[in-house]
């Protein structure tokens, strides 16, 4: 029989102290070298950001659409996008990242392109800076892979259009890969005609689109002061229903007070259309790409939590409980980061057809407990500003975008224009 004697015990917790201890070192180090990214000294910060999803592969030969028609096209073949982008902070460094997180099979970029947009699909040509990465202009991203480019000196002015060339040589309908992409952008961007067209001035354009491919943040070198604020919600966050070319959701909004009242926060918006916090609608839930779309960005110190009717309004099923339950998965992970997390209560949708007697009860069981558990570091009322009230499971007439659940431009500035700044002076 094997005999184990003090000693052996004193031993074995001392070799497991010294091997804790190493991978902790360990995992700090590799920490420290992801954030740092072009060097110990630079602080880089997202200063636009988006959330990506799968787009499921289409018919290879499908109709790409006529020229200005507003559709995106189904598929790019030996094509440039050129897509535009809206900051929130300025800066003199700048880096683009492009994700393939969902795509099954490499994504071959051929050349890109950054620069400050003159207007429509036009560039300032004095601005434009070649892309390249590890100081290739070309690129294979893998499977599931994100990358960022080597970082470009380029003043970039707070609150300015900036257009990103992607040039896809290869057919990205001709395989079974999803595409990587944000549908709901909002934004025209442009896609041309045959051809490399990287950095020219005007791009010949083929077709428009309202969607971003490839795309997921740009990013800034910035003051150490300088902080992060990522929106993370759905479509009320996304801005749904809002006017497209605007910039009229909820955080942009508050990212101009901000820029207005001089404090040096930058915000990001990883809202989907449709998304849910414990089920599968529109892109992954929130519980499971909040790391991708949190927790990884540059910079980040703060996060607007703005979502739970859709798990509501999909899944009867769905208690009250179980979506505090998710919340407080959401608040534990961002205090594990050193993040301060904000909750912002659930605007009301009666009149929506899938609004039911139910899902108010529940919805202000969750407001209830949002306002006044103290779980969330603080948080935001966004319902008692665009509730009738008179009739508070109701959207005020002049805020309701009539689908009586997505904010009007002038309900979404109201959202903005309430959030107290002070929730995010405090690092």
């Amino acid at each position: 029989m094997l005999s184990i004697g003090p000693d052996d015990v004193r031993r074995f917790f001392r070799l497991t102290l010294v091997a804790a201890v190493a991978t902790f070192g360990l995992f700090l180090s590799i920490d420290r070298g992801l954030l740092a990214q072009g060097g110990d000294d630079e602080h880089w910060i997202g200063t636009w950001a988006t959330a990506t999803v799968a787009r499921a592969p289409q018919p290879t030969g499908a109709d790409l659409g006529s020229p200005g028609g507003g559709q995106p096209p189904l598929n790019f073949k030996n094509q440039t996008l050129r897509q535009i982008v809206r900051t929130t902070v300025g800066g003199t460094q700048v880096r683009v990242v492009l994700s393939n997180t969902f795509g099954t099979t490499p994504l071959a970029v051929g050349g890109a392109m950054i620069a400050r947009r003159e207007t429509e699909a036009i560039i300032v040509m004095s601005s434009a800076r070649v892309l390249t990465f590890n100081g290739h202009r070309k690129i294979d991203i893998p499977a599931g892979a994100v990358v960022l480019s080597d970082p470009v000196d380029l003043v970039i002015p707070t609150a300015s259009d900036l257009a990103i060339d992607l040039y896809l040589p290869n057919n990205t309908g001709a395989g079974t890969s999803p595409l990587t992409m944000h549908t709901v952008g909002l934004q025209t961007s442009f896609v041309s005609a045959s051809g490399n067209h990287v950095g020219v001035e005007a791009l010949p354009v083929m077709t428009t689109m309202q969607s971003w491919f490839f795309l997921a943040s740009v990013e800034v070198v910035a003051p150490d002061s300088e902080g992060v604020i990522v929106a993370f919600g759905d479509s009320i966050t996304d801005g749904t229903r809002s006017t497209p070319d605007s910039n009229n959701r909820w955080p942009d909004r508050l990212a101009t007070r901000l820029v207005n009242q001089g404090v040096n926060m930058s915000v990001l918006n990883t809202g989907i259309a449709a998304n849910r916090i414990l089920g599968e609608w529109r892109g992954v839930n929130a519980l499971a790409r909040f790391a991708r779309d949190v927790l990884t960005q540059s910079g980040v110190t703060h996060v607007v939590v703005l979502e739970g009717i859709n798990d509501l309004r999909i899944d009867p099923s769905v208690t009250a409980d179980d979506l505090i339950g998710g919340y407080r998965q959401l608040i534990a992970r961002a205090h594990i980061r050193g993040l301060r997390i904000v909750g912002a209560t659930l605007l009301p949708s009666e009149g929506n057809n899938r609004w039911t007697p139910e899902l108010e009860v529940k919805r202000q069981a969750i407001n209830q407990w949002i306002r006044t558990s103290g779980e969330f570091d603080s948080t935001i009322d966004f319902d008692a500003v665009v509730r009738d009230p008179s009739e508070p499971s109701k959207l005020l007439p002049k805020y309701d975008s009539g689908d009586h659940i997505h904010p009007s431009d002038v309900g979404y500035q109201a959202m903005g224009d309430m959030v107290n700044l002070e929730l995010f002076t405090g690092r």
